[in-house]
């Protein structure tokens, strides 16, 4: 894919001393750490290094990124060593993505309580899939699943919701066997769209009761108990929004599927079409109107601070592990998938292969794109030959998180 023209850090170096005057005192430490990052991110201010053809002579200065995670230039990487370290771990069944999301009254609550919230949010998903699926009625086995937070519509506007990828079946309560569901179908959308509302309400009240949320500005009434309760009639009888999709045709489709979900960010750079006089012009899509791709415009005001909703809290997982999947049991649990379904046992690695390869083997290896190749005579390689400092000496913080 070329290199788009504009990028979201054009609009933050164009504007964003404006949008910093404007809204002095209310940008969050979070948020303005990621302004700097992406209006930084590989440019003098980084340093980086000076690379030379060995062919034509070719020289361009190479800066660093700044690896932070929301920025739309620094997810390639980091989205292909996730793809790869999945491919070790998927079974061979069928796999569905489940989607779970909020309606706008407790979006709202969202924004202005994000790690509660979000937590809350996995907390009640995890606990509807994983009781549904336990429940003899419907699957009767202990299942497997990961789960990504997006915080974003297609227009940037606040939209909380769960990517879920969970394979079709799981372990029986006594461990013997793997119990596969039907094959197109998981489980029954309607039954986990009503536990999930209860589940997630239940949660969202104990954070009231304990004191947890905060509310601010047009929220601000919602600290009177009385006005909380009437914020929340509205959803208690609605139907929350959660669908499952068709299972994937095979393992590598799942996994380069959802590795467009887990990296992303609010917005790709090669969606912002102008970002002259004031406003940014980008594409969307159209998901009520047959996909259609249109084009928004908004002041860069808005623009900026629509990006900067989806800033999530420091230390935030917006990737989370259940079930067979969980962190301090997946090894472990796996082997017993891999034995139920009859696959061979995995081979350990002696080392991680990241540790030992060259950083432009591992790009071009994982992404397919070379970081070597000279791009004026496209025959030669380009070497380092010199450090470049950085103009400003203050370190970039990496969000690992």
């Amino acid at each position: 894919m070329d290199r788009p023209k504009l990028e979201v850090a054009d609009i933050f170096r164009r504007y964003g001393e404006a949008y910093r005057q404007q809204h002095d005192g209310s940008l969050s430490t979070a948020q303005q750490r990621v302004m700097t990052a992406i209006e930084v991110c590989r440019t003098a201010a980084l340093g980086g290094h000076l690379e030379r053809c060995d062919c034509c002579s070719y020289e361009r200065p190479c800066y660093d990124s700044c690896r932070d995670r929301h920025c739309p230039k620094c997810q390639s990487l980091a989205r292909a060593e996730w793809v790869e370290k999945r491919m070790t771990e998927v079974l061979p069944t069928h796999y569905f993505h489940v989607v779970f999301s909020v309606p706008e009254q407790i979006a709202s609550i969202a924004y202005q309580n994000k790690k509660v919230v979000y937590d809350i949010l996995f907390r009640a998903v995890a606990e509807t899939l994983s009781t549904i699926a336990a429940d003899p009625k419907h699957l009767g086995a202990e299942i497997g699943f990961f789960a990504v937070l997006h915080t974003w519509g297609q227009t940037l506007i606040h939209h909380p919701h769960l990517h879920c990828v969970v394979p079709g079946g799981g372990i029986s309560p006594d461990g013997t066997r793997w119990v596969f569901c039907r094959p197109r179908f998981f489980l029954p959308v309607r039954v986990l769209s009503r536990l999930f509302r209860r589940l997630f309400l239940k949660y969202l009240q104990e954070a009231f009761d304990s004191g947890k949320l905060r509310f601010f500005t047009s929220l601000e009434a919602l600290r009177d108990p009385q006005a909380f309760q009437r914020h929340l009639d509205p959803v208690r009888n609605l139907k929350w929004v959660v669908y499952a999709k068709p299972p994937f045709a095979g393992p590598q489709q799942v996994v380069n599927y959802v590795g467009r979900y887990t990296h992303r960010v609010a917005i790709s750079n090669h969606r912002i079409v102008d970002i002259e006089g004031g406003e940014v012009k980008f594409t969307w899509r159209d998901y009520r109107d047959n996909n259609q791709q249109k084009t928004m415009t908004l002041s860069a005001d808005q623009f900026i601070g629509r990006f900067l909703l989806h800033v999530l809290p420091s230390g935030f997982h917006r990737i989370r592990y259940y079930g067979f999947l969980a962190n301090p049991q997946r090894q472990e649990k796996l082997e017993q998938c891999r034995q139920l379904l009859g696959m061979p046992p995995t081979r350990e690695s002696s080392s991680d292969p990241a540790t030992l390869e060259d950083y432009r083997d591992r790009y071009e290896r994982l992404t397919g794109r070379s970081l070597r190749e000279c791009p004026v005579c496209h025959r030669g390689h380009m070497i380092p030959v010199a450090n470049v400092p950085g103009v400003d000496s203050s370190p970039v913080v990496e969000d690992t998180s």
